[in-house]
């Protein structure tokens, strides 16, 4: 099966964001992993005079996580599927989160100054040049910005590839069928087969230019299938966060 990309994969995401949040609900680990990953950037004084870029926000998920260890910081939220934004924005947020509808490779066009962070959670598989969202993003970044990529990124080892098919045919899929969605979560099965592997995209953000990148496991049944990746534009190392 092709995978979705642009407006197919926006127009299925549209779709899907009714359910969206019912079906993330049911997989363990899922607002956890996001919490554990926004909290690695390390944001000072709980994020106060900081700005932050939630990548690919989806209904508001990874945007809490964010407002939750940051509730200071002022949040841009994108994403380029009107329905997770409109499931997003009906949500309570403080004055200091907003949400835009852009796609990550229309990064480039805003005007809107830098960022001290960028968090894109289950983003970078998703675009059809990730190594060029990921130089948009280091251009973003102010001095010593941070970066941190949490994503289905398969370890290499075979056993995690076939723990991956096995929750996907019993599980993901089916679900995804169930709520008319069989499209896109079809297409979230294999466009984890088809993405870097979780050294090769270390490998690619620093390609991007990022001099520091650690890769961190995601805990619980994950181990091997989802990675954090923490990255720094600037001198320094990676953050004391990656751990």
């Amino acid at each position: 099966m092709t995978l979705l990309r642009d407006d197919d994969l926006a127009h299925a995401f549209d779709h899907a964001s009714l359910t969206y949040d019912r079906l993330t609900a049911l997989h363990p680990g899922y607002r956890s992993g996001l919490l554990r990953s926004a909290h690695r950037l390390r944001l000072p004084r709980g994020g106060k005079g900081l700005r932050v870029l939630d990548l690919g926000c989806g209904t508001g998920a990874s945007t809490r996580a964010l407002l939750r260890v940051a509730p200071y910081a002022r949040i841009t939220a994108v994403d380029a599927s009107a329905g997770m934004l409109e499931r997003a924005r009906a949500k309570h947020w403080p004055p200091g989160v907003r949400f835009l509808h852009r796609s990550a490779e229309e990064l480039r066009a805003t005007d809107e100054g830098t960022y001290d962070a960028v968090f894109a959670a289950y983003l970078f598989r998703n675009v059809a040049a990730p190594s060029e969202v990921l130089e948009a993003v280091r251009s973003l970044l102010g001095p010593d910005g941070r970066l941190l990529v949490h994503e289905y990124s398969l370890s290499g080892s075979p056993v995690h590839r076939a723990v991956w098919n096995a929750v996907c045919r019993g599980i993901v899929v089916p679900a995804g069928t169930l709520t008319g969605d069989r499209a896109l979560y079809h297409h979230l099965w294999r466009s984890v087969l088809a993405f870097d592997t979780a050294p090769g995209f270390a490998r690619r953000i620093s390609r991007a230019g990022f001099p520091f990148v650690r890769t961190v496991p995601v805990g619980g049944w994950q181990r091997g299938i989802v990675h954090a990746f923490l990255a720094r534009n600037g001198t320094g190392p990676a953050g004391p966060g990656a751990s």
